[in-house]
């Protein structure tokens, strides 16, 4: 009867220590979500992304939106190299980030953008609008992931499909009909190269209705693209 009182006092509770129970379950969360996000990214190499996040805002803002899937084949090649060369004329060249034109903002200030197509298609598709941190963060872990995961064609093609080209129009399928009523097989130089110069800021510029910056802005971008074509640059993101 002794022995089993004394065996009954010396059981030892386990301690509680919060801090490995919080970094254990942390470490297994975060690595549950690389998963799923690794697994997301890779689908998306041959599977069409769903409606962006930020097309959800702007439906719900406006109403409705206009937005039509185009597969890269049914787009004029015009179109993809005014894209390459209005947004990021070393696309094919760097791994997701231009380290020469990251230096150039640094030096400058942060006063100009440095974001490569890479960055922005992982934005548009997978991210949020607006300036944080955390955004920034989560788009600089994803784009290495894909551009690992996906080839130059598909980033074009995704991109040129999940921007927004005026208000509440996505994608270059609806772009080209809202503002030039043909399909993108059928896209000139002239209406590819307005199409791209609107991408910054497509609520305040227009393809219908061309200010003279624009105008000019149109005609670098269709010697940028004939250019592209030229050197060839264009088969890293045609073949």
């Amino acid at each position: 009867m002794a022995k089993s009182r004394k065996s009954k006092k010396s059981r030892k509770i386990p301690r509680i220590r919060p801090i490995r129970f919080l970094r254990r379950w942390g470490i297994r969360i975060t690595t549950l979500c690389a998963v799923v996000v690794t697994g997301v990214v890779v689908a998306h190499r041959w599977v069409t992304p769903p409606e962006t996040y930020y097309m959800g805002q702007e439906e719900r803002r406006l109403g409705k939106i206009s937005y039509r899937w185009e597969d890269i084949d049914d787009v004029a090649p015009v179109m993809t190299r005014s894209i390459v060369a209005a947004e990021d004329a070393n696309f094919c060249n760097h791994w997701g980030f231009d380290m020469n034109a990251i230096r150039d903002a640094i030096e400058d200030g942060g006063g100009r953008g440095a974001s490569t197509l890479s960055q922005q298609t992982v934005k548009n598709t997978y991210l949020w609008h607006g300036r944080s941190w955390l955004r920034k963060a989560l788009e600089a872990s994803i784009t290495p992931l894909m551009e690992l995961a996906w080839d130059k064609r598909r980033i074009v093609e995704v991109y040129m499909n999940v921007a927004e080209f005026d208000d509440g129009v996505f994608g270059v399928g609806a772009a080209s009909r809202h503002y030039f009523g043909v399909p993108p097989s059928k896209l000139d130089a002239r209406q590819a190269a307005l199409l791209a110069a609107v991408l910054p800021d497509p609520k305040d510029r227009s393809a219908k209705h061309p200010s003279d910056w624009m105008k000019k802005r149109a005609r670098s971008i269709m010697d940028g693209a004939a250019t592209i074509d030229r050197d060839g640059r264009a088969d890293c993101f045609e073949d």
